[in-house]
């Protein structure tokens, strides 16, 4: 019998006849039709590897943010690539330190799908930098997930390429001005950065004073990666506002804070959870004392809760002892889109990924003590808003 060692020669020898087929041409055909599968793999997927791509600050002011992040997603996907990862394929993530700026993030993006050819992004940090990747990731239809923002401007209009697992700032500052208005507090003024980000939380709060009839008493803002405090300090000091809201990160609002304590101030600071928590609380030390910071994720610390205990675990099994915030809601992220993956099934895509993820809800998915829920029409995972105050020793309490 001739030897058969194409698909096209096995069509034409006749199905009907493949039991005669010599067991060497067998192989030689279920090669061939492997080859085939493989040359039509997801971009970024192989039969042993899942390929994410990452751009974050990973050094300069803001360097805390994506550092912890990245390591709570990593502990968890090292944690499921010891069992032997997700249909027998192991998650690796390609990191991109973009400074926090906005160009640099723009160019990584181009870079991580273009020529490292990554399966999907994930972990992004910022408002301006995720902006920046938006018509990149959007063109190329590259799902976009967990971005370490709450800004509208990824979430208006519907992108069906992005997944938020965190709350919009809008529901940070409606939290943050409802426990002041609660307090009968009246003079608020607003420490904003001067980007997208600043401007995103600053809106959130003026929406939320307008809600109640309120009016801020001062607005200041301060430059993406700067702690030039300065002329905030000018404008603020006079005014001698009951409460300060900041929407920067931990660099500048620790600056601002320690500048305000030095000119004998003692009023209130709140911030947003993208602050960076525990960075801040470090870099602040004992004028940190009372400083609110809004929290998009459970207490890291409240054992009682079994996806806190179970995130406790695997970093503790990875040697990290010190929790927080950010690399909670790394590790937080990470196992959502593990379930997503999952979902999915073998034969993975990113528009099969995208769907999978649209039926994870409360319903179908139980976090262990966190809720995620997402549709066909919304990819705003969580609304869950909680109340921190850092403590003596750099801690915090809820």
């Amino acid at each position: 019998m001739k030897k058969l060692n194409t698909v096209k020669q096995l069509v034409e020898f006749g199905f009907a006849d493949f039991s005669r087929v010599k067991v060497k041409a067998k192989i030689g055909v279920a090669l061939v039709l492997m080859a085939m599968a493989h040359a039509h793999a997801e971009t970024g997927v192989t039969d042993r590897k899942i390929l994410l791509g990452q751009s974050a600050a990973f050094s300069g002011p803001a360097a805390q943010l994506g550092i912890q992040l990245n390591l709570g997603a990593k502990t968890y996907f090292d944690q499921v690539n010891s069992t032997g990862g997700v249909y027998g394929r192991k998650i690796e993530i390609i990191q991109k330190d973009d400074k926090y700026e906005a160009d640099t993030a723009a160019a990584n993006t181009k870079a991580l799908i273009e020529t490292d050819g990554v399966f999907a992004l994930f972990g992004y940090v910022g408002t301006a930098t995720s902006n920046a990747a938006l018509p990149i990731f959007s063109q190329a239809k590259v799902p976009f997930f967990a971005p370490f923002t709450g800004a509208q401007s990824l979430r208006e209009p519907f992108n069906r390429q992005i997944f938020h697992v965190r709350a919009s700032y809008y529901d940070e500052t409606e939290h943050l001005v409802d426990r002041l208005a609660n307090l009968g507090t009246k003079s608020i003024a607003v420490f904003y950065q001067n980007d997208a980000y600043g401007k995103a939380g600053l809106a959130g709060v003026e929406l939320a004073m307008k809600k109640r009839n309120l009016q801020l008493s001062e607005t200041v803002t301060v430059e993406r990666n700067s702690t030039d405090v300065t002329a905030a300090v000018a404008k603020l000091l006079p005014k001698r506002p009951d409460a300060i809201i900041q929407i920067s990160t931990y660099a500048a609002s620790s600056a601002l804070i320690k500048e305000m304590h030095k000119a004998s101030y003692t009023g209130m600071f709140y911030n947003v959870s993208f602050v960076g928590s525990q960075a801040l609380a470090d870099t602040l030390d004992k004028d940190g004392v009372g400083v609110v910071v809004s929290q998009v994720t459970p207490f890291p610390w409240s054992g009682s809760i079994p996806l806190v205990a179970e995130y406790t675990k695997n970093l503790d099994k990875a040697g990290v002892k010190n929790l927080n915030f950010s690399s909670f809601e790394g590790y937080i992220a990470a196992k959502v889109f593990v379930e997503g993956l999952k979902r999915a099934g073998p034969a993975l895509t990113r528009e099969k990924l995208v769907s999978a993820l649209e039926t994870i809800n409360r319903g179908s998915y139980d976090l262990g003590g966190y809720d995620i829920s997402f549709s066909p029409s919304n990819h705003n995972g969580s609304k869950y808003v909680d109340m921190t105050v850092i403590s003596k020793d750099k801690k915090f309490r809820n």
